[in-house]
């Protein structure tokens, strides 16, 4: 619960079509805000971390969880909920097709289901059935069984019905019209909370608050609220600055602003890099991913962060601004330690580089314990250019094997002007152990990650060899 000592904001925005001004405490998740100010109980708290998708909502049509975002940054913005589908005479179709099929037990996790089955429709309006378990894959059902769900989903696929919550979009549309486009600087005692819509807003309370936490996404922040319920005593939202949330190729690179959805990048970066994407959705849930930002990936800096390999090993590069001035550092050595990075106070991450590729290959594994929404044991990712069968070129980069995402330096040097041999490949394997030292956790053993590791490394070059699973990026 929120601290009694702290003053509420007023903030404006529409929930189910309906214009309000709410109170809200700057630092409470929305799902605390939605049940315990609005009123509107039907979206419903389980994990409270992001992964079982009970409390799953929608903002701006974009499927989200509550319980990772904070009630604040609904201002201005277009909310619906459960609540909200239902006509006052009749139940939205996707609740009809839960009913009919009996998708539905004890019904704890239902709306999210159904709100989640309404976001992917309104998307693709005939989903197959693994399109449908894709999607649904960052919600949890413990007593009904996921077919009669799947199940539910696919007879829509037949059903005419309308859709009639978009009866009121313009409506809606309307209303977010209204509602005045501001920066937000509050500051409630010792707690301060800012959103500007600039960059160089964000660089003048950067300049006067230099200890305050830049959130994005804030799928790993807002945990330290929700889960360790501590204290954030400045807090910087960069998600109304959209000038940072963009995607462009520029000078042969890609370039990829601090706010923008992976999701989208997800997206764009198929047709370059299709194993990136691939990664990309297994990255976390639709929920997770319509928010969260790599980014937010680079500044957690999390030794098992999937991207930050994918990134190492395609040589790319961090636009930071601050102070008054642009640096633009290799992702290569921006990683000093657990969880920390050379970004200093007052600089913020503004754009992420990657640079195209020539004839390079391009390959990327994650290994977990289930395909779903889960964390690395480990990731691992591979950039060869080959030249008249002989490795020209190479950059190795793991995740989970170290205590930073780091480059495999010493198997690359072994393995630069070799041809790709069993020999070759052995001696590769065995300086890998002179590269990383990994750790035993509650994901996987030391002896594991290595040996996963060594097996990546010889996949992949298997895989070279046979010509199997390859695209030549370039």
């Amino acid at each position: 619960m929120s601290d009694n000592n702290v003053r509420k904001v007023a903030i404006n925005t529409t929930i189910n079509g309906q214009e309000m001004d709410i109170l809200v405490d700057p630092y409470v998740s929305l799902l605390e805000t939605l049940r315990e100010v609005v009123g509107m109980t039907g979206t419903k708290e389980g994990c409270n971390d992001g992964n079982c998708g009970a409390c799953s909502v929608l903002i701006n049509n974009r499927l989200v969880n509550a319980c990772l975002m904070l009630g604040i940054e609904i201002e201005g913005k277009d909310v619906v909920t459960v609540e909200g589908l239902a006509d006052v005479h009749e139940l939205h179709p996707v609740q009809e097709a839960f009913v009919l099929e009996d998708g539905l037990q004890c019904g704890y996790c239902t709306p999210g289901f159904i709100v989640a089955t309404k976001a992917l429709l309104d998307k693709n309006a005939n989903p197959t059935e693994d399109e449908i378990r894709f999607w649904l894959a960052g919600n949890l059902c413990r007593c009904t069984g996921y077919r009669p769900i799947v199940e539910a989903a696919k007879s829509l696929n037949k059903d005419g019905k309308r859709d009639f919550f978009a009866k009121d979009k313009k409506k809606t549309l309307g209303l977010l019209k209204k509602i005045k486009n501001r920066s937000i600087k509050i500051i409630n005692d010792n707690k301060k909370y800012f959103a500007p819509k600039f960059t160089n807003e964000l660089n003048k309370i950067l300049r006067s608050e230099p200890n305050s936490k830049l959130i994005s996404g804030g799928t790993d922040v807002s945990l330290i609220v929700t889960k360790e319920r501590k204290d954030l005593n400045s807090l910087i939202y960069l998600n109304s600055i959209d000038e940072l949330n963009y995607i462009k190729e520029n000078n042969g690179f890609i370039e990829v602003g601090a706010s923008t959805p992976l999701i989208k990048f997800e997206s764009f970066i198929k047709k370059y890099f299709p194993d990136f994407s691939e990664v990309l959705k297994r990255y976390g849930s639709v929920q997770i991913r319509n928010v969260c930002t790599i980014a937010g990936n680079i500044a957690t800096a999390s030794p098992i962060g999937d991207t930050l390999p994918l990134l190492l090993a395609l040589d790319s590069q961090i636009i930071v601004k601050g102070k008054n001035k642009t640096q633009i550092l290799p992702i290569n050595g921006f990683f000093t330690n657990y969880r920390k990075t050379k970004l200093k106070k007052g600089q913020f991450i503004h754009s992420i580089r990657i640079p195209f590729l020539k004839q390079n290959i391009f390959k990327a594994y994650k290994i977990s314990k289930r395909i779903d929404d889960d964390i690395s044991s480990v990731c691992a990712s591979f950039n060869i250019e080959i030249n008249k069968d002989k490795i020209k070129k190479i950059r190795i980069a793991y995740g989970g094997m170290s205590s930073t995402p780091k480059r495999a330096f010493n198997c690359e040097k072994v393995l630069v002007n070799s041809n790709i041999s069993y020999k070759t490949i052995g001696k590769a394997k065995k300086l890998l152990e002179k590269d990383f030292k990994p750790i035993t956790d509650t994901r996987a053993t030391q002896n594991y990650r290595m040996e996963v590791a060594k097996n990546l490394l010889e996949k992949c070059f298997s895989e070279v060899k046979q010509k199997k699973n390859i695209r030549i990026n370039g």
